[in-house]
């Protein structure tokens, strides 16, 4: 029989890593190794199913598969790859690393190598056109992660709450508190700003610390409103979880803001971890800008 028109096993989960050219997608490929899948680094797309059905007959439950503009044809390929699993009854998962402008072309210079897209144009130029080319794929993943600021310890760790685990039927969720002076994260499915609440900062002993400390944290759960806000926040969490499971996404990344992301969006991010992991739902916590200040 001809394995590519052999049926594919329902229990092989498949992982699509793709994204910008230095955001991280090596980093992400070798954590998803660490944690036992099986990865192919730039596959052609359309010999993807193919490989599927080969895994499948091997006895591998979870391969992960890293594309790139490398292939020429990434694009023209991508769509009838994903028709051909999707007959088969797989429905791959994108996982697409994500950077910005500042940080890639940094990583780039660093490591002394051109963009893949660069021609002879310079470095921004490859970008642009990669962030151009990518933006469909980009808009249809199931998890999209912002390496800028984060290391590759934090990258690893990030992939491995998503993807350390079986298939579930069960959202996974990423809260990360942040400051609006900083930018909102490119990578959140929810924004909430919790500027509404009184603000630390101008109380002159808690200025200094942060909304980790007890102090702060019960200065800020105990306002006004923040409570509610919590429960309606929890309410609103759970119809997004059931709607995103039964659309197949398992993943769901949730940034709560303040102005500066050091006392009120940690504090409440704490909260609403502590609140959900008691639902029993597998949460993670970053804290990106707790010490900009």
């Amino acid at each position: 029989m001809d394995p590519a028109a052999a049926p594919t096993a329902p229990d092989l989960r498949v992982v699509v890593v793709t994204g910008m050219s230095g955001a991280g997608r090596t980093t992400a490929a070798n954590a998803l190794e660490d944690l036992g899948w099986y990865v192919i680094d730039n596959l052609p797309p359309s010999v993807l199913p193919e490989v599927c059905s080969l895994a499948s007959g091997a006895g591998i439950t979870r391969l992960a598969v890293v594309l790139d503009v490398r292939t020429r044809s990434f694009f023209e390929q991508l769509s009838a790859m994903f028709s051909d699993l999707t007959a088969r009854g797989l429905l791959p998962e994108i996982l697409y690393l994500e950077a910005s402008d500042d940080v890639i072309v940094r990583r780039q210079e660093s490591a002394r190598r051109p963009h893949p897209l660069q021609g002879d144009g310079r470095l921004l130029d490859g970008i642009l056109r990669e962030r151009q080319m990518l933006a469909t794929v980009r808009a249809a993943a199931d998890l999209v992660i912002d390496t800028s600021a984060i290391n590759v310890h934090q990258l690893s760790s990030r992939v491995a709450h998503a993807y350390a685990g079986e298939t579930t039927e069960q959202l996974r969720v990423t809260l990360v508190s942040f400051g609006f002076k900083y930018g909102i994260p490119v990578d959140a499915d929810l924004v909430v700003d919790v500027r509404f609440l009184p603000n630390p900062h101008w109380v002159p002993e808690l200025r200094p610390m942060t909304g980790l400390d007890s102090e702060v944290s019960d200065y800020v759960l105990g306002a006004e409103g923040a409570n509610g806000f919590l429960n309606k926040l929890q309410e609103l969490l759970q119809i997004m979880a059931a709607g995103y499971i039964r659309e197949g996404k398992r993943f769901a990344t949730i940034a709560i803001g303040c102005t500066g992301g050091k006392h009120r969006s940690t504090a409440m991010t704490e909260e609403f971890a502590r609140r959900l992991r008691a639902l029993g739902l597998p949460t993670k916590v970053l804290h990106r800008d707790v010490g900009h200040e």
